[in-house]
């Protein structure tokens, strides 16, 4: 019976987009699972997950701009916290992924990686994944 798995991951900075590929590698070889898919998630409100292009890391400062451009911090939002923009851009990046497995690595593109989007840090986050298959 597959389990859910959880690890931690410590953001530095108020926003930012930090890649977990590692990690997820590291839980899927502890795993043994060999063809299948694993789902991740994110039990938080003010961070997501991602895959983009890992290659270069001006894409990443790109989203980051883009997305701070897309939600102004200065629009007359209404909650209390004052993180209503964090809320937003993490419900448009969204809270899970599911990944292709095959002959036990990834079946990630070239250029992709996983990453953990954090709209409301520093903060420690968990990541919680479920591995599937055979």
């Amino acid at each position: 019976m597959e389990q859910w798995v959880e690890f931690t991951v410590r953001t530095t900075g108020r926003v930012e987009f930090r890649e977990i590929t590692a990690e997820l590698n590291a839980s899927l070889q502890d795993s043994g699972l060999k063809d299948g898919f694993g789902i991740v998630f994110i039990p938080h409100t003010t961070a997501g997950l991602t895959i983009n292009e890992n290659a270069d890391p001006d894409v990443v400062r790109d989203m980051i701009m883009a997305f701070a451009h897309i939600v102004p911090e200065d629009l007359p939002f209404r909650h209390g916290e004052g993180n209503s923009p964090a809320h937003l851009k993490a419900s448009l990046v969204g809270f899970e992924r599911i990944l292709p497995v095959q002959n036990g690595r990834l079946a990630l593109g070239t250029w992709q990686g996983v990453y953990l989007c954090e709209f409301d840090g520093p903060r420690l986050r968990k990541v919680r994944v479920r591995w599937q298959g055979q």
